[in-house]
C-alpha cells in the first residue's frame, strides 16, 4: 500500500500480516482522489474516515494537508497500527479513534467537510451508516459523504445521493447535504 500524493507521495506503508483489513486498491484510491482534487481544497477540510482498516485513506488525506483527519477503527490491532503510522509520519491534527463506527456517529457532535466510509462489504447493516450521517447532521454545508461498497448495492434512489464512481469491483457512492 502506498501514499499516492502530497507530502508523503510514494511512501510505502507495510501493515503487519495480522491486519485483516481489505484496503481500498491503489487503483480505486488514485481515481477517487483524482475526482476529489476537483471538488475540495484539501487544506480546508476536516475529514472523518470510518472503518479505517489500515488507515490508507486517512494517510492520503493527511499527506495532502487536510486541516484534520479523524480515523475511526474498532479493531485494536488496526487502531494501534494507524496510531503508530500517523505518529511515525508526524501527521498533525490526526486523531486515531478506537470505536465502533455506528456508535461513534450516534455520539459525535462535530461536523465534517468530508466523510468517507469503507465498511466491510459483507457487514450486515453497513448501509445504516448513510442514515446515521444525515440523521445526526454530521456533514458540513457543502460537505461530501463517500460510501465505498460492492457492485451489489445501489443507493441512487437515496434523497441525498449525488453520483456514483465505479473502479473495477469498487463502487463509491457520493452523497451531499
Amino acid at each position: 500500500m502506498r501514499i499516492i500524493s502530497g507530502k508523503y507521495r510514494g511512501r510505502t506503508i507495510n501493515p503487519p500480516r495480522n491486519l485483516r483489513a481489505r484496503p481500498t486498491t491503489d487503483f480505486a484510491k488514485e481515481n477517487l482522489f483524482n475526482v476529489l482534487v476537483n471538488l475540495v481544497d484539501f487544506e480546508e477540510i476536516d475529514v472523518l474516515d470510518l472503518f479505517s482498516g489500515t488507515g490508507s485513506i486517512s494517510y492520503e488525506f493527511a499527506s495532502r494537508g487536510a486541516r484534520s483527519v479523524t480515523s475511526v477503527e474498532v479493531n485494536s490491532v488496526h487502531h494501534n497500527f494507524i496510531r503508530q503510522t500517523a505518529r511515525e509520519l508526524k501527521f498533525e491534527n490526526f486523531y486515531a479513534v478506537k470505536a465502533n463506527a455506528f456508535l461513534y456517529l450516534k455520539s459525535c457532535t462535530k461536523k465534517f467537510d468530508l466523510i468517507f466510509s469503507d465498511a466491510p462489504y459483507d457487514l450486515e447493516g453497513s448501509a445504516e451508516i448513510i442514515s446515521l450521517v444525515f440523521e445526526h447532521d454530521l456533514l458540513a454545508d457543502d460537505g461530501i459523504f463517500i460510501f465505498e461498497h460492492s457492485k451489489d448495492q445501489d443507493f441512487s434512489e437515496h434523497p441525498k445521493f449525488w453520483q456514483l464512481r465505479s473502479y473495477g469491483s469498487v463502487q463509491f457512492s457520493f452523497f451531499k447535504k
